[in-house]
């Protein structure tokens, strides 16, 4: 019987990859995964069998691992950032209980793309905050709409993943507009593209100019809370030292 990792490389290549998951994919005959996310991570595949995909084949790729681990191989099931937080944790443990298969499965952490933003950004989640997907895909819109307006009424900073894609627009201007009934219009927020990899762009603006800036599906936007400030160009929210 073989087994199945389910691996968080981070925001991409070594540098911000954990050493256990570095090992497991070493250890690893096999490796499954959207081909954006293995391209990240190819030269440490060397004499792997590589098995990619593109998106909305999640399900797949989760039934793949499993049947290729009860046949004897040691599958690395790799998401960016942490896979259990919109990665492939769920879906794999989803489906493995679902066919009633018979593996193990360990998940191996990673750095999120909330924390690699939030890295770049200076310290805008010192205190509690929230994260929401604005991807309808999976979750009724309504629904996000009204997490945006509970967490912006906790005054939670809050972090959006999928903020705006080429065919879903208007998401991004609605949550600005929900965020701006409880926040400040100079209220800080950060907006990074490819965190910790290449190509990494970071803007630091305010909740009521933020939709002048480009974001995209590469971009994580993190909206501060009512006492974040800006201080030689980072973003900071206390946590309430006394200092």
């Amino acid at each position: 019987m073989g087994k199945v990792y389910v691996i968080g490389i981070g925001p991409g290549g070594e540098d911000y990859m954990a050493p256990a998951a570095k090992q497991a994919i070493l250890a690893s005959d096999t490796i499954i995964g959207y081909k954006t996310y293995v391209d990240l991570i190819r030269p440490i595949l060397e004499n792997k069998k590589i098995v990619d995909s593109g998106m909305k084949k999640e399900v797949e790729r989760c039934t793949l691992a499993l049947e290729m681990a009860q046949e004897g191989s040691i599958v690395s099931l790799v998401s960016s950032g942490d896979p259990g937080i919109y990665g492939m944790a769920g879906a794999i443990l989803e489906v493995k209980n679902q066919k009633n298969i018979d593996v193990e499965v360990e998940v191996v952490p990673g750095v999120t793309a909330i924390s690699a933003a939030a890295s770049v950004l200076g310290a805008p989640l010192m205190h509690d905050f929230a994260v929401i997907s604005l991807s309808d895909l999976l979750t009724e819109w309504e629904v996000i709409k009204k997490r945006i307006h509970l967490a912006a009424e906790g005054d939670f900073a809050i972090g959006l993943y999928n903020p705006k894609s080429k065919g879903r627009v208007t998401q991004i201007e609605e949550a600005r507009d929900i965020l701006l009934k409880y926040r400040k219009g100079d209220t800080p927020v950060g907006i990074v593209k490819n965190a910790k990899r290449e190509g990494e762009e970071v803007t630091v603006t305010t909740l009521e100019e933020m939709l002048q800036h480009p974001i995209d599906m590469l971009t994580v936007v993190i909206i501060g809370n009512s006492n974040t400030y800006i201080k030689d160009g980072k973003i900071i929210t206390p946590r309430g030292y006394h200092i």
